[in-house]
């Protein structure tokens, strides 16, 4: 049987070694390797990518968080666990936001973090049980109707909301159950689960979008402003298509494989 390949990386010394010990337990898993910086660990997880990656989230000039953004990109196939120090409602957004597939603080029991390695591996994506919490399905709201403001071409790169998503959100940020939710909509459970997945998946395909608009105009090979402003006002049309093109492509390639 194939093992689980697993990279750690972790300032704390300590931490890190029970993790790699809770972990070389288990006769399916396998540690590879394990570094004190993102920076470090993106080196090794580009070089021999791992099944999967624990990260500190916040921690270190590159974050977990934001090296979560660039392993995902040139390789989605390597799901990421991100680790908080304790509990941060926001830095745990931005974690749901990086796209990793799980969340947890310092002091998870070795035993469920066994149980999270082992649903992250299976596909499942834990991260996103978070969106069921009133305060956080508030903050998906939020956003999307923020995105929603928006006008011209930056508005057509980011994914919006279904009318049944929004009801499935605001009775979740009402403090509404999972299951509540499902039978004020006339929904079966499951489908909830399904919708609260694609609003996951929208919510960081908007949040990569967002960054990759923030370095397009940040970037002095873009064309000045026709108004006159200066190169960081402005993106050319072919490059919103583009980066529209390819938000619309992940998102049915998601549909697809959820189907």
């Amino acid at each position: 049987m194939e093992k689980i390949t697993v990279f750690l990386s972790d300032w704390q010394v300590l931490f890190r070694e029970g993790i790699h010990f809770t972990l070389s337990g288990e006769e399916d898993i396998e540690v590879t390797g394990e570094t004190t910086s993102s920076e470090e660990a993106m080196t090794f997880i580009e070089q021999k990518p791992p099944r999967i990656a624990i990260l500190n989230a916040v921690h270190g000039r590159l974050t977990g968080i934001e090296a979560t953004g660039r392993i995902k990109q040139p390789l989605p196939e390597v799901a990421v666990i991100l680790v908080l120090e304790s509990e941060d409602e926001e830095k745990f957004y931005a974690a749901l936001k990086s796209g990793a597939s799980a969340c947890v603080t310092k002091d998870i029991d070795p035993g469920d973090l066994i149980s999270v390695v082992n649903e992250v591996v299976q596909g499942a994506n834990p991260i996103s049980r978070a969106l069921v919490k009133p305060e956080i399905a508030k903050r998906v709201l939020d956003e999307f109707e923020a995105f929603g403001a928006i006008g011209g071409n930056l508005a057509d790169m980011m994914s919006r909301l279904t009318p049944r998503e929004t009801e499935i959100m605001r009775l979740l940020a009402g403090g509404s159950p999972p299951d509540k939710a499902a039978q004020a909509l006339s929904l079966a459970e499951d489908v909830v689960a399904h919708e609260l997945e694609v609003v996951l998946y929208k919510l960081v395909t908007n949040e990569r979008q967002r960054r990759l608009i923030i370095v397009g105009q940040n970037s002095p090979a873009l064309p000045q402003s026709p108004n006159g402003g200066s190169k960081g006002d402005y993106i050319t049309k072919s490059e919103f298509d583009a980066f529209k093109n390819s938000l619309k492509e992940q998102f049915f390639s998601l549909m697809a494989e959820l189907k």
